[in-house]
């Protein structure tokens, strides 16, 4: 069965993706009529013009998140560097792979002279707590039929960065890694984390919300949205956030975010709504994290 995985592995991805683009594909074909039939009005085109403005804050912000949890492993860093080189890698999720964005903030924080592992650790456990944020969100407005189930990862996901099981974990992996190597000397470094990083958790809960904000304010401009839909709403942007960041052979969630959305919300809104609202949203935020790149570009180049 393990010799069956593995040869399977490489061909998951593709079979992933073209489920999605397959059942993105079937459901456009049968509702392009109402797509067409969607207008945006000036106060639609205000809405879509704040949404970009929040999608690019919260971007900014998850650098400034970025910051924080580097912090936690008791390292000196500036500010205004961390937050720069995480716009820079950002754009870089879209390529095949999922990973580049990971691998150019582990070498740009090594470059500044952080220990690989903590780099290496700052990077992973960034995602680990946005998406245990997303779950806490999702799990608000979740029905009762998924409530224990996303209630239950939560509590995983949260439990596997406090400092009793993540401490324990660490140091067992670094043991490892010292018998790999043929090494008798231990690292002078100790990785651990000092308390639970409580802040970075709350920071990637707002990071959430405002994104879930920007796609709330997408849907506004295109359709009219009642005051009871709007957890509703929040809570689906973030469990098909969180799908898009962890199903694998999704670029940046391309693909896996759109057709959860659209499962999802489809029995609430027409499928030529949430069609080119997914689709607007898309172009907003692909728009909001190559000018916030180029924000910090344009600092780099003032700076130096």
């Amino acid at each position: 069965m393990k010799k069956i995985l593995c040869h399977l592995k490489p061909y998951l991805r593709w079979m992933i993706l073209g489920g999605t683009v397959f059942f993105l594909t079937k459901t456009l074909t049968e509702h392009w009529q109402q797509v067409l039939e969607v207008r945006i009005s000036g106060l639609g085109g205000v809405c879509l013009a704040i949404a970009f403005f929040v999608t690019t804050l919260a971007h900014l912000w998850s650098g400034w998140v970025w910051f924080w949890i580097i912090k936690e492993f008791n390292q000196v860093v500036n500010w205004r560097w961390t937050i720069r080189v995480y716009l820079l890698t950002n754009i870089a999720k879209y390529l095949p792979g999922n990973i580049w964005h990971f691998y150019g903030r582990i070498y740009a924080i090594k470059q500044a002279g952080v220990p690989i592992e903590i780099a290496t650790l700052s990077v992973l456990i960034e995602p680990l707590l946005m998406a245990a944020a997303a779950l806490a969100i999702a799990l608000v407005g979740s029905t009762q039929d998924s409530w224990f189930l996303q209630f239950l990862c939560l509590v995983v996901v949260l439990s596997g960065v406090h400092p009793i099981i993540f401490n324990p974990v660490i140091k067992y992996l670094g043991k490892l890694k010292l018998k790999a190597t043929k090494s008798d000397s231990y690292p002078s470094l100790e990785l651990k984390l000092e308390h639970y990083p409580i802040r970075p958790f709350f920071g990637g809960a707002f990071f959430i919300l405002l994104r879930g904000l920007g796609f709330l304010l997408t849907i506004f401009a295109i359709n009219p949205i009642e005051f009871n839909q709007i957890l509703l709403i929040l809570s689906v942007f973030s469990l098909a956030w969180l799908l898009g960041l962890i199903v694998p052979g999704a670029p940046g969630g391309v693909g896996v975010f759109e057709a959860t959305t659209l499962a999802l919300l489809e029995s609430k809104f027409s499928a030529g709504i949430v069609l080119t609202g997914v689709a607007l949203y898309r172009l907003i935020s692909v728009l909001a994290e190559t000018f916030a790149a180029g924000l910090a570009w344009l600092d780099k180049k003032i700076q130096n």
